[in-house]
This record gives structure tokens, sequence and C-alpha cells, in this order.
């Protein structure tokens, strides 16, 4: 139970959450509008755009519009009592910080959300007065054109596009000659402030003007972004805008922001690719931008954290650390080593012969250095013990891991699977340190934690990231896979030697007197399991 729980059987009310100092509140916003299948306008765009300014977003749906980016094809209107049961399973529970209205299709929808709005005004109402889309098409019926009066009366801002302000300025019973002057009049007809957006004109520049009930007005500059995909710029904006003034207690900043938003999401809408007609713009685009910079492979890393404390906590790595480890058992592990050193030498070399330019010739020279760590480190600590051993299963089944990404075809999937050698040794020679003077294993101590190995890891590491930027979103899965799995054989061949079981690991030993055979692959990144072992 929370401090913020009642006991159980209790009849206290919740104990209200201690504020952070420093956070604002999370503003509590209720968008009260129709939908679109597709994300890009109406109650689906507006969440986005709350989200995207740490507001906490809540629907009621008014009409369920069947559209997408080329326009409105039907609409549904439920029954107004339902319409009014959403009002009041909100209102009934939750503090409403800010409203913002959108479409309402009809006179009585118009009738029931104006009545609860009277009843349950929260500090700050927003009226985006969907009549007509962009595309054209007539959101709003005559008759409920004529009840807006009395919702505009109740609202703090009005955000209407050019179409929406003329017929809003006709029910004013007036006239206006321009856009300023018509906002002008709605402004000082009922009393609310009138945003009087750009979008619509022509030239550099895409200015929006927020005219008071006094006639003065403030312009928001910003460049007009040229893109066709401007689907639910008006919900959006509105949305956003209702957010930031409950946050912020101020029209020109909550306009501002907003604004500042709407443009940026204006220009990643053609990125998204969300449509062939007049797409949406990129709500999250501001949001993507302070994320700060995550790589695939540092994900993958995270991926295999378990394993790697399983790893450096294995018998081997804690003799080997200490000093303790049986000569024999370790000249059993590298014995094992050379064979598949042998192998791995391989797949760097092919991993050079389909790449080019500097990432070929980094691939030739870690071969290159594979060969020589065979030869030299592995024979000399050897010196004809254990040098006939024939291949572990746990070795075997390693090296058909390997291949099998190498049969994948992916340089992307071998990359991969290749990189946990680098990476997983470069990480335990700094877990486990220098070797003092005299260690038995001073020099194998040494080889992990070298510093050019670490910059040989680092610069595999940055080949692979980059491969893994470059692949569409299936190889990148079989590459993640061909790493977790690579890193789960790092574990087993440590353990090996040893002969370590592990409980916890995905199938039973195969310390079996012949290696398993390799199976045949649905996916070639996804070899058989490594053998189980355990603690």
């Amino acid at each position: 139970m929370t401090a913020a729980e009642p006991a159980v059987g209790s009849t206290s009310p919740p104990v209200p959450p201690v504020p952070v100092p420093g956070r604002p509140h999370v503003p509590r916003v209720l968008s009260i509008a129709g939908t679109d299948p597709t994300g890009g306008a109406g109650l689906h765009a507006d969440l986005k755009a709350i989200t995207a300014h740490d507001g906490y977003g809540m629907g009621v749906v008014t009409a369920l519009v069947a559209q997408n980016t080329h326009g409105v094809r039907s609409v549904h209107v439920p029954d107004v009592g339902f319409l009014r049961e959403q009002l009041d399973a909100v209102s009934d529970d939750v503090v409403v910080d800010a409203v913002k209205v959108g479409m309402l299709g009809t006179v009585e929808v118009v009738r029931t959300v104006t009545d609860w709005l009277r009843e349950h005004r929260p500090p700050v109402v927003v009226v985006d007065p969907v009549m007509v889309a962009t595309s054209g098409d007539r959101l709003l019926d005559r008759q409920a054109t004529a009840a807006m009066g009395d919702l505009l009366a109740l609202a703090d801002l009005v955000t209407p596009n050019r179409a929406e302000l003329t017929d809003l300025v006709a029910l004013a019973g007036g006239t206006a000659p321009t856009p300023l002057e018509a906002a002008r009049l709605v402004a000082r007809r009922w009393d609310v402030l009138v945003l009087a957006k750009g979008g619509h004109d022509t030239g550099p520049t895409a200015d929006d003007v927020l005219v008071r009930p006094d006639g003065s007005a403030r312009t928001f500059r910003g460049p007009r972004i040229a893109t066709t995909n401007t689907h639910g710029t008006g919900c959006s904006l509105s949305s956003a805008i209702a957010t930031l003034a409950a946050r912020d207690g101020d029209w020109e900043l909550a306009v501002g922001g907003a604004k500042t938003w709407l443009t940026a999401a204006l220009r990643g809408a053609d990125a998204l690719r969300v449509g062939t007609g007049n797409g949406p713009v990129d709500h999250g685009a501001l949001t993507r931008a302070a994320l700060p910079a995550t790589t695939w492979t540092d994900r993958w890393w995270a991926d295999v954290a378990e394993t790697l404390d399983r790893t450096l906590s294995c018998s081997f790595l804690e003799g080997l650390r200490d000093g303790t480890l049986d000569g024999d058992v370790f000249a059993r592990y590298l014995a094992q080593d050379v064979h598949y050193l042998r192998a791995y030498e391989q797949h760097l070399r092919r991993l050079a012969a389909t790449t080019d330019g500097d990432a070929a010739a980094f691939w030739a020279s870690a071969a290159a250095g594979c060969a020589d760590e065979a030869r030299d480190l592995h024979h000399r600590r050897l010196a004809g013990t254990h040098a006939d051993d024939p291949v572990h299963p746990t070795c075997a089944g390693y090296l058909a891991h390997l291949q099998a990404a190498a049969d994948s075809g992916s340089v992307g999937v071998l990359a991969a699977a290749v990189l946990p050698c680098f990476r997983v040794y470069a990480w335990v020679g700094t877990q486990l340190g220098r070797a003092p003077e005299g260690h038995p294993f001073a020099d194998w101590l040494g080889a992990y934690g070298d510093p050019a190995f670490a910059a040989a890891s680092a610069e595999a590491t940055a080949r692979v990231e980059a491969l893994a930027a470059a692949a569409d979103p299936s190889e990148r899965g079989r590459m993640a896979r061909a790493h977790r799995r690579s890193t789960e054989w790092e574990l087993a061949f440590f353990r090996m030697p040893t002969g370590q079981v592990d409980p916890s690991a995905r199938v039973d030993p195969a310390d079996a007197a012949d290696p398993p055979e390799p199976a045949i692959l649905e996916d070639p990144s996804a070899p058989a399991d490594p053998p189980a072992q355990r603690d």
C-alpha cells in the first residue's frame, strides 16, 4: 500500500500525493471532440497535443467520423444522452483543469455540451469551432451553428480557421472587411479572446493574431512551412494552447509556446508518411528532439544486463581474478578458445570482404589480430597441453550460431553476432582490473584490459551501430537477436571449463560426448540456444 492509498475498509478519502518541488502540476485536460481513425485530427490529435505538452489528456466523443487524409466520408453522432453520461463520468470523478471543445456536429450536441459547461466550467475553456474542415467538408449544420453563441459566451479563447471566422461574423450579425476586423467583432460580441490564424494566407510567414475583447491584439510570427500535410493543425494547436494555459496561467505564453511547437510539428509532417492525401503533423517532433540519444547497440547492451551479471559471477572468472583457478582448467579453456578464434577469424575476414573503405580495413585488421592472438598467447600458454582437445559441445554450439549468422546473407546480422566477443571481453577487462605482480594469469588479465583492445571494441561497436541504423526494422530485429544469443554463448563459454550449469538458461545442458547437430533455422540469426548452465 502506498502513502496515497487509504487502508483497506477505510472510509477516509485518499491522501493527495505530495507535490515535487519545482515541478509544475500536470494539467488535466479534457477534449470534447469527434474522432479521426487515421489519428491526425479530432480527439486523436488532441490527446497527442496534450501529451506533447506534458498534460494528462482525457476524451469525450461527440461524433464518430469516417475520414482519412483525403476527407470525411460519413459522420455518426451518438445519442446525446450517452454524450452527457460521458461528460458526467469525467466531472463526477476528475478535477478538470482545461477543456478543449472541438467538433460538435448537431444542435443537440452543442446544447448538451453548453449545459454541462455551465455546471462544470473549468478554469480554462478553449473552443475550436469545428464548422468547416480544411478539406472543405462542412462539419456543423446550420442549426447547430446558430446555437454556438451560448457556447462561445462560456469560452476563454476561440480558435476558428478562416472559413469558420466568416461564419462567426455572420452569427454575430455583422460584417468585416479583413480577418483582423472579423476577429475583433467576434471577440467583442462574446467577450472572448480570438486567435485569428494565418495558416491560410500566402507569403513567407504564417502569422497568428491574438485579439482581445477590447480590440487590442498581439501578433505571433512564424515561418510558413512548405508542406501539404496540415491535417488536424487546428485541433492540435487549440489543444496545445489549452494545456499550456492551464499550466502557465497566461494566454500569450500559451499561444506563443503552442505556435513554436506546431511549427516544429509541421516541419516533421512529411517524414511521417501517413496517408496519400492531406496528411497529419508530427505531434512528437519536439519531444523526440529533446530525448537523449540512445544507440541501438546501447539498447542491446542493456538488454543483456542480466546475462552480463551472471558472466562476471561465474567461478571461472572469479578464479581467474583472484589467481585460484586451476591451471589445467585454464588450459582446457584455452584449447577451446583456439578452436573458437580460428573460426572467428574467418567470420571477421568475411565481414572485411563484404564491406568497403574504413569498415573493411577495420574488420581485416581485427581478423589479423585474432590470428596473432591464437598463435602467440594461446599456444605459449598451452605449450602442448590440451592442444589436441576436440571441440567441446559448447564451443561447437557457439560456432554453429556464428555460422548461421554468416549464412543469413546479412552483413548486419553477422556483425551483430561477432560484436559480443569484442564487447564482453573488453567489459570483463574493466571489471577484473589490473593483476598484481606475480599473479599467475597476469598476461591474460592484461589482454582483457588492454587499451588497444578496448579501442577495437569501441570501433566494432560503432561499425555495428552504423549497420543497425541503416537496417530496416526486420533486419535490425534479427541483429538484436543475434547479439543477444552471442552474449548468452559468451556466458556459456566462460562456464564451460568448470562445468557450471545455470537453471535459468533456456535448454538442458549440452554436455554429451558429441556436439549438437546444426539445425535448420527459420531465423538464421537465431540458432539453437546455448547450453544451460548453473552457478
